[in-house]
Order: structure tokens, then sequence, then C-alpha cells
């Protein structure tokens, strides 16, 4: 009797495992509306085509490999499509998901031509272009697990090997491009890792594209317990719990019907012992079903937000504002709400529902600044937190509308006073040395103290805020060029900055590093001593450039020279010692100039004594004036 029951239970649990897997699917963890590619109407011979398409996808009993990709119809109606499963699971739960996948995809992102996304089991893409073939990476989404590790130092290395390790696996993958890996973290807990291409592209193109992922976890999933990053052309993720099939390396495919041995005469005791074991086995399998019933209609009823609880995670998506709800805040970007125009865009005072004030950065439409450098801002800023950084709140992408949303601070830039000789009196000697040490400070946790090292690569008076007590906050972070913590410079074919504070390594080779930044940190030290701009400064009737006449004058002995007029009554030792150290920052050898751990550590402490200063670049002559600069080098 118990072996019978044993039989009949092993021959439903596979079942009770698909009605498992089919039916607790979660939400996209990500998706993607691309509305730049247009729309399309409900009865047009696109709209015929991208059904007949996906219905194929739901009506097709064998996707091969977990991979289906495909086109119907005829340009420019033509429509194009690719599902992939994660390589570990079987052929009944890859299809399920694809299925619900082409249902949730419409209704989601309504009569759009191009659209994408992300299930924990697949992934689903279509569009009006073709999709074969390509190695895309964008659009991108990263998630990640809120819990933190404890070696954040050690645990990150070991995810970032352990992906780099899975690339050449992954690639020379032919039918599925995929690989797994476990392993044993700092902590001694296990970590669980998987890496997978879209089997169209080639072994380069998947290994490009693992490596793009490879290259953004800094970004992604520093110090955290798990996290994803999804490409339309490859996805990575790890755990510290098992997620994917551990019997991967042999068939995943279900278990088979356990064979009963033929008929033969059975006594009529085994009659009995048989049928005493369905009278009991029956409610058993009833009472299970029952049970399963309830669990999957619990789950269903709840938020999906809390569908994998062990897995709470948080993505880039949580920060977008509805544009709507942004214009309403601007009074729809009207004039008397505009606080400035930056070098991208125009920057609006908002006031949202809650009484917050905020502050909108609407990019041009035909600024430089393209996905790279909006999507940079919006990853970077969001995951950096500093008393003398602005805090990016938020952002908005509606068609071709990129906004920005920062914290409102309410005394403007730090330009609008140090050169304007009204507002200029505010700023005494104390308050223009608090100011040059917050700066300091900003710089410091970007270069070295967070878990990124960020180049600002265009630090001026202009992206500096002040804030209701004239505490400085660095901003404008669309054109940092992100580091993993062990590199430190860095080339580029870009030049993207402010002419005047461009350090003379980067304005002419396009060499960069932190201490380009220590260069612009310099410009602006003798800026804030002296009330003038790099460019224009006034001496009598003449225009002379400030890095020139700085340092004629502290060759000379007349230091005393370049200060404010407006601090002359200030203690001119203590400025001079700021004199001294802007000028070693503005070295002409970047060897010489000081890292910001050593410039805040000269200006907290008289008693560090300061190394003579050699002469500051002189890449630019007097009459070049101050602008800002975007522009590719052959």
């Amino acid at each position: 009797m118990a072996m019978a029951s044993s039989r009949l239970i092993f021959f439903l649990s596979p079942i009770f495992i698909l009605i498992i897997q089919a039916n607790t699917q979660p939400s996209f963890r990500c998706k993607s509306c691309s509305q730049g590619q247009g729309n399309y109407t409900a009865n047009s011979n696109f709209a015929a085509n991208l059904n007949h398409l996906l219905s194929s996808i739901s009506s097709n009993t064998k996707i091969d490999n977990g991979f289906y990709a495909n086109s119907y119809g005829q340009d420019p109606d033509k429509v194009y499509a690719i599902g992939l499963c994660r390589g570990d699971l079987n052929q009944d739960v890859c299809r399920s998901c694809l299925n619900q996948s082409t249902l949730a995809l419409t209704r989601l992102c309504p009569n759009q031509k191009e659209a994408i996304g992300w299930y924990d089991n697949c992934t689903l893409r279509f569009s009006n272009n073709s999709i074969f073939g390509i190695e895309d990476d964008n659009p991108f989404c990263f998630l990640y697990n809120k819990k933190k590790v404890s070696d954040i130092d050690g645990y990150s290395k070991m995810v970032k090997s352990l992906l780099d390790g899975m690339i050449s696996e992954a690639a020379s993958g032919s039918d599925r491009k995929f690989a797994i890996k476990t392993s044993v973290a700092p902590d001694f807990s296990k970590i669980y890792v998987f890496a997978q291409c879209t089997p169209d592209l080639t072994k380069q193109q998947c290994t490009n594209c693992l490596e793009m992922i490879s290259s953004q976890l800094p970004l992604c999933c520093i110090g955290k317990e798990g996290g994803r990053f999804y490409t339309p052309s490859c996805n990575f993720r790890f755990e510290t719990y098992p997620f994917f099939d551990l019997g991967v390396g042999v068939d995943a495919s279900l278990p088979p019907s356990p064979i009963f041995p033929s008929p033969m005469r059975i006594k009529e005791k085994q009659r009995n012992t048989t049928r005493s074991a369905i009278i009991i086995v029956v409610p058993i399998v009833i009472a299970m079903i029952l049970v399963i019933s309830i669990c999957i209609f619990l789950r269903a009823r709840k938020p999906k937000d809390t569908f994998e609880t062990v897995d709470e995670i948080t993505s880039v998506e949580s920060l977008q504002f509805d544009f709507n709800t942004i214009r309403a805040a601007t009074n729809n970007f009207s004039d008397a709400n505009k606080l400035g125009k930056g070098g991208f865009g125009v920057v609006y005072k908002g006031r949202l529902l809650n009484r917050q004030e905020i502050a909108v950065k609407r990019l041009s439409r035909n600024s430089g600044q393209g996905n790279i450098e909006f999507k940079n801002e919006v990853l970077l800023v969001a995951k950096l937190q500093h008393r003398n950084l602005v805090r990016l709140l938020g952002f908005c992408l509606e068609g071709d509308e990129r906004l920005l949303i920062y914290e409102f601070v309410p005394n403007t830039s730090l330009d609008h006073y140090i050169f304007d000789p009204m507002k200029r009196v505010d700023l005494d000697c104390e308050r223009r040395s608090k100011i040059i040490r917050g700066i300091a400070r900003g710089l410091l946790y970007l270069h070295e103290d967070s878990r990124l090292r960020i180049i600002h690569r265009d630090l001026k008076a202009g992206n500096i805020l002040l804030d209701a007590e004239m505490n400085p906050k660095i901003s404008d972070f669309g054109m940092a060029r992100m580091f993993v913590l062990d590199q430190s410079e860095g080339s580029t074919n870009r030049i993207v900055g402010t002419y005047g504070y461009m350090a003379p390594e980067y304005a002419m080779l396009g060499q960069f590093s932190v201490k380009s930044d220590v260069f612009s940190f310099g410009v602006l030290i003798l800026e804030i001593v002296s009330g003038q701009k790099i460019t224009r400064f006034h001496d009598g009737e003449n225009i002379e450039h400030l890095l020139s006449y700085a340092w004629e004058n502290w060759s000379g002995g007349t230091a005393s020279n370049l200060i404010d007029p407006m601090l002359r009554g200030s203690p001119a030792p203590e400025i001079i010692r700021c004199i001294h150290i802007g000028l070693l920052c503005v070295q002409q050898n970047v060897s010489d100039r000081p890292n910001m751990n050593s410039v805040l550590l000269m200006l907290n402490s008289n008693s560090v004594a300061l190394p003579a200063p050699t002469q500051p670049a002189s890449f630019m002559s007097s009459n070049v004036p101050s602008t800002r600069i975007i522009t590719s080098r052959q």
C-alpha cells in the first residue's frame, strides 16, 4: 500500500510543480516602452502583424532551446520578435512564461511599435526594426537586493570575478548561451551566479555584452546580497540562494512518468491492497490540490511588490516621475519658474503636491547631451549621498522629453555671488573659506570615499550651488566619468567641459584623471579669493588670464594683489595660504598636483607645510573666451 501511494504521489508531483511555476510568475521585473519608435493604431497592418507574431509564440508547442526569433509582414509594417527563456528552464515553464509575456507587454505598452519586458524566467521583445543578430545594450535595467553584505569590498570583487570567469563559457555556447556558477562568499554563505546571452549573437557579441555588464557592476550592486542587470541581448544575476536548477548539468526536462509492469494475473489480496491505497491516496491528493490552489489564490491577491519577499529589489524605475506631475509642478515650464539655463537645458523651480520644492532640469532636445550622458547623471547621482553634493530626487522620460528632478537649492550658484560686485559683499573671508572646504569635501567623496570613483570633468563656479546656509553643493554630473575603485585615469575622444577650468592634458590630449578635477578646483580657489573670472581678470584697464596674473604676483612676492578688495580687512596669512594651495592645484605637471585628500588636509591644518608651487599651466592665451564645449577629436 505504501509503495502504491508513493508511486501515485510521484506521478502527480511534476503536475503540482508545473502548476506552481506557471501560476506564480510575477509582474515584469522591468519593462521599456520605446515611444521614440512611434505608435500604431488598433486596426493598422502593423497591429495585425504584431498580433499574428505574438500568437505564433503562444501556439508554438516547441520553442527550441528556450529561444524564439521570428518576423511577420512586409515593410514598413513588418514586426520582429525575440523571446528568450532562462537557460535552465524546461520547455513547459518557458512556453508558459512567454505566453504570459505576450499578453502583458501589449497591455503595458499599448500601441507602441517597440517594447521589451523582463520576467524572472523569460524576456520578450518586439520591434518594427530588425533585432536579430544585433548586440544591443539599450535599454537596460538593473535591480538589487536591499540587504547589504558585511564585507562589501570582498563580496563585490568576488561577484565581478565570477562573472568575468563565466563570460567565455556563456559566449562559447551554441544552442544556449548561458553559464551558471556557485561559490562560497567571503562571509562563508553560498553565492549563486547566472549569465546569459541570446543565442543569435556571435561569440564576440556575447562577450562584449557581458563585459559591458561587468563594467557596470560597481554602479549596480556594490555591497548588496543580490542583483540583476538586464539588457536586450544579455543578462546577469547573482543571489545568496538558489534561483536556478542546480541539476542543469543533466537533462532539465520533467522526470518521466514511472513505468509500471505489464498486466499480470493479480491476486485478490493485491487488488484489495491497491483499492485501499487509492482510498487513502485520493483524499490526500485532493487536499494537496486544495492547499496549492489556496496558496496560488492568496499569492495572486497580494500586491505585486510583495511577490518575492526574500528578494526585495529596488530599481532606478522607482525614481521615475510622471511627466504631467512635473509639468503641473513647474506651471507648464513657465518663464516665471525659470531659474537659469545650463549647458544642456533650462532649469525650472517647481512645487510638488506635497509642497516640496524641486529644481527641474529640462534637457535641450538639440543639445549635445545624448542618452549616455542622461543615464550617467541619473544612475550616478542617485547612488551618491553627501552633504556637499546636490541630491537627485528622480527623473522623467516622456517621448523626447528628458527631465532631471533635484532637491531645490535656494541660493542659486556660486558664480551669481562671487562675480557680482553687490552680492560678493555677503561673502566674507570666513564664508568663502567654508565654501572652499565644502567643495573640497564633496570632491574628495567623489574621488575616494564613494562606492564609485567619479571624475566630474566640469567643475566650475556655475556648478556649485549654495543652500540656505550658504553650504556648497556640487551639481551637474551629466558628464562625469565613472570608474571602478582601482582606476584613477582614462582618455576620451570626446572633450566635454568649460575652457579655463579644464586641465591642459584634458583639453589638448583628452587625458583625464582625478588630477583634472584638482586643476579645476585650484581655479575655483583663485576665483573665490580674487572675485574674478578665470579668463576675465581685470587689472586696472587690462584684461589678463587669472592663472598668469596669479603666478606673476606670487613669483614677485606681491600675492596680496590677487586678494579681492572686499577682503582687505581679513587675516592675510589665511588668504595667502589659500592662494598657495590653489597654485599647487593648477601646476603644469600632473604628478605635481596634490590629490584631494592632501588638499583638504592643507586647508584644515595650518601646521601642514606647503611645498613651493611650480609654474601653472598656460595653454590658454588671454583672448580665449570662456565657453562650454562638447567636441569630438578625430
